[in-house]
């Protein structure tokens, strides 16, 4: 059989729409691309109480996923911790109070006064202690002291444990203040209305005049010694 041009070029564009079809048939790769995904739940940095003097002491510092999170803070050997939990504050009959040792510095007289869990539980205490030089007969000495600014925490004590808070004032020698000799510091824990009361054994303490002010400070984990 003799073969024509236009019979091969016919034969040969059958054959291309074949492989043609066949190629569409089987399908072409496309490439793949992930979904973008939106992360849920995202959460927002902590809150804290930065309100100095005026922070509630019941108040408490919280992720804002609603977990609670704690801190620990060592201070001296009781082991106290920071913390942003739910325990009942101490009451004053739970306590122990103290002064510790003077630290001056710089012209100051620093003191911690000291309260230690004398009780059975685990309690906390948050922000400033109340405290007032006292004569023999019971008279206050000078007017209330000052709060120095800072950020309360809540500090959770263990059965004896204790947390700290500094008291101090000028040195009268140097700021030329009135002074007398309290025979007492009463001191109130933070929330409560009873005291307590620790001898004074540091001598003289200003009252009145130049630079007379007392300052206390929020307090901390520990003893401050």
């Amino acid at each position: 059989m003799v073969h024509t041009p236009s019979l091969q070029r016919g034969t040969l564009l059958v054959s291309a729409v074949a492989v043609l079809g066949l190629l569409t048939a089987c399908g072409s790769p496309t490439a793949q691309t992930t979904p973008s995904r939106t992360a849920s739940g995202t959460a927002g940095p902590a809150t804290e109480d930065t309100a100095g003097s005026t922070a509630p002491s019941s108040g408490t510092a919280s992720a804002a996923t609603g977990g609670a999170s704690s801190a620990k803070a060592t201070g001296g050997t009781s082991g106290a911790t920071t913390t942003t939990g739910t325990t009942a504050r101490c009451h004053t009959s739970e306590l122990s109070a103290s002064v510790g040792r003077n630290n001056p510095g710089a012209g100051q007289e620093n003191f911690p006064i000291v309260l230690t869990n004398k009780s059975g539980r685990t309690c906390t205490v948050r922000g400033y202690p109340g405290a007032a030089f006292v004569s023999a007969s019971g008279a206050q000495l000078g007017p209330d002291p000052k709060r120095s600014s800072g950020s309360p925490a809540t500090v959770a004590l263990k059965p004896g444990q204790s947390a700290w808070a500094g008291l101090s004032f000028s040195n009268p020698e140097i700021s030329g203040a009135k002074t007398a000799t309290p025979a007492a510091l009463v001191v109130t824990p933070p929330d409560e209305r009873d005291s307590l009361k620790v001898t004074w054994t540091a001598g003289e303490v200003p009252v009145s005049g130049n630079a007379s002010s007392v300052f206390l400070t929020v307090f901390s984990a520990g003893t401050g010694a």
